[in-house]
């Protein structure tokens, strides 16, 4: 991707360029760094944000850990991207290679098990890349977005922030992308359940949660049509969406009735 203040502002809107912009001047952006095409990337807003990006032309879609649900990429994008005009980060990706070149597999191995064991996400997404059993249950997948909404209201009684659930919809995306619909399947039921379980819980970033929901939705419909099912399974996979229109909550009713709607469309076809 060639990185241009006009490429940049195809991007976003006027308004948030020139946020971005502000941004960078300020010296907002820390922490760049870059293996291979991989730029990622800290910046400083009422909160820390996480901004990741490629570089590759048919994979630049990037990622931001803010709330922003607005046209366009967000203002934290544009300030990483206008920092990346000048100059690159190092690219750290010989470093690596190298480092693997050179290091023991034993060695190898025990580090990457004992960093697995520390990082759940990052444990779900090793499976869901190496291993062709079963992921976790829908179930699971539930309880984990549940434990997020815990651990935003141990201080408050309700969630004012946009909690991060780019762990369940970087999993879910890394299973399509291998055709393992029945396990993407999972982590989007996981992450739908989840939220329609907590969602009288929040009390801000009302955007934030209703676009997650809405693509989370939209996610299992497609997984679901995109899988080889058995007539039972289909039907397991509809009833899911038919008892969360009669016990769910009612802010997202109709967005279950739409996916359910869509979903025997598409099947009838």
């Amino acid at each position: 991707m060639t990185i241009t203040q006009s490429n940049i502002r195809d991007l976003c809107t006027d308004a948030v360029f020139d946020r971005g912009q502000n941004y960078y001047s300020e010296g907002k952006v820390h922490e760049r760094r870059r293996v291979d095409d991989i730029i990622t990337a800290t910046v400083e807003g009422s909160r820390l944000y996480d901004v990741t990006l490629s570089l590759a032309e048919s994979d630049f879609e990037p990622s931001c850990t803010c709330p922003y649900d607005g046209a366009g990429e967000c203002k934290h994008v544009v300030a990483v991207l206008l920092s990346l005009i000048d100059e690159l980060p190092e690219d750290e990706g010989e470093r690596l290679d190298t480092v693997f070149e050179s290091i023991d597999t034993s060695e190898l191995q025990a580090f990457v098990r004992e960093e697995l064991a520390r990082d759940d996400a990052m444990l779900d997404r090793f499976f869901a890349t190496f291993d062709a059993t079963s992921g976790k249950s829908h179930e699971a997948y539930r309880d984990d977005v549940s434990q997020l909404f815990d651990e935003h209201t141990r201080e408050y009684p309700v969630v004012i922030d946009a909690i991060d659930f780019s762990r369940f919809t970087d999993l879910g995306e890394r299973y399509q992308d291998r055709g393992r619909y029945r396990q993407a399947a999972a982590v989007y039921r996981g992450l739908v359940a989840g939220i329609d379980d907590n969602i009288e819980l929040v009390d801000g970033a009302y955007d934030h949660y209703a676009r997650v929901f809405r693509e989370g939705l939209d996610a299992y419909v497609e997984c679901v049509t995109a899988a080889d099912l058995s007539l039972s399974e289909y039907e397991a996979y509809e009833q899911f969406l038919v008892k969360r229109i009669e016990s769910g909550s009612q802010i997202h009713r109709e967005q279950f009735e739409r996916a359910l709607s869509s979903l025997q469309a598409t099947i009838e076809e």
